[in-house]
């Protein structure tokens, strides 16, 4: 379980594609000081397993289903990546509760400066595969974001001059993919109503 508040942002050191898998290397930097194997990091939304350990540089296999949901497929060496510790029983919580679990890939449509932050419009997938609702909580690319103007297969989202200076959304360009992962108290509560 994560917050959707990123601790640091790290660089892939590589990745190696293979035909139903994908062995990601990550520099965490200072979050490296307390991994050990078989934690859980956040990696840009997606909850991967820390399998190899030296340092700062850290291994995950990233498995076909996960490969699928996220922009993990597309990563190349060198692209920064929004890092998070998994929570610890008794740790604030300062965003909404995340999963990891990516739901979809998403893109940004466009992104335009509004009042002293900006304002980010997200298309969601095809498939109802990522439902939002008006000031809901929505993770994209592991950020923990709040949900407005939500219409049709659009929301926008209000990003803060801390969030883009302290996270990859600021290096985001309109037609980007994102991972988004739907608020999870809103996941649960759609299945039940559903059955």
């Amino acid at each position: 379980m994560f917050t959707g508040i990123i601790e640091h942002v790290g660089r892939v050191v590589s990745v190696v594609h293979a035909a139903q898998a994908t062995r990601l290397v990550v520099d965490l930097g200072p979050l490296a000081a307390d991994a050990k194997l078989g934690d859980s990091i956040a990696v840009s939304g997606a909850c991967l397993t820390i399998a190899q350990l030296a340092g700062e540089i850290t291994t995950f296999d990233v498995s076909e289903e996960t490969r699928r949901k996220t922009t993990i497929g597309g990563w190349q060496d060198g692209r920064p990546v929004n890092l998070e510790r998994a929570l610890a029983f008794g740790q604030r919580l300062g965003g909404h509760l995340v999963s990891g679990h990516v739901d979809a890939v998403g893109r940004l449509a466009e992104r335009r400066p509004e009042g002293g932050s900006e304002r980010f419009t997200i298309i969601l997938p095809d498939g109802n595969a990522v439902r939002v609702v008006e000031k809901g909580s929505l993770a994209v690319d592991g950020v923990s974001l709040t949900t407005w103007d939500c219409r049709g297969a659009r929301c926008a989202i209000a990003v803060i001059p801390h969030t883009l200076a302290h996270t990859t959304l600021g290096s985001l360009r309109a037609g980007s993919p994102v991972n988004l992962e739907q608020d999870l108290i809103g996941r649960w509560v759609e299945a039940m109503v559903a059955r």
